[in-house]
């Protein structure tokens, strides 16, 4: 009976990093189909840091942008602004964007999956 709270945390453990690791499949899925609707290879979504440049090069135009993020503070911002333009950027309304903001891994899918078409930011 001793042990009974090491093995729930370590079901607990185990647990959590199932789901985890489903929801950064699930993203990666949806960035995938997202890359390709913009003409982006989707395997540029796998990579780590590569794949936020890549993010920002197609919502921002300007892929250099994404070293803000390093910027304490101010990457709260980037990230509200960025996930707001990917909404925008793939030609969906308030309604997404607000998806993006505040559950980006199902918007990811919306957008990949969905009926949006990339739209060039400039």
């Amino acid at each position: 009976m001793e042990y009974a709270s090491e093995y729930a945390a370590q079901g607990f453990s185990a647990g959590y990093t199932a789901v985890s690791l489903c929801i950064s499949i699930l993203a990666i899925v949806g960035l995938w189909k997202m890359y390709a609707k913009a003409g982006e290879p989707g395997w540029k979504s796998i990579i780590p840091i590569y794949n936020t440049y890549i993010l920002f090069k197609l919502v921002w135009g300007n892929g250099w942008k994404f070293l803000l993020l390093l910027v304490p503070i101010v990457n709260i911002v980037i990230l509200i602004m960025i996930a707001w333009k990917t909404g925008k950027a793939y030609g969906g309304g308030t309604g997404i964007s607000l998806l993006c903001v505040f559950f980006p891994t199902i918007a990811y899918l919306v957008l990949g999956f969905g009926n949006f078409e990339y739209v060039d930011p400039q």
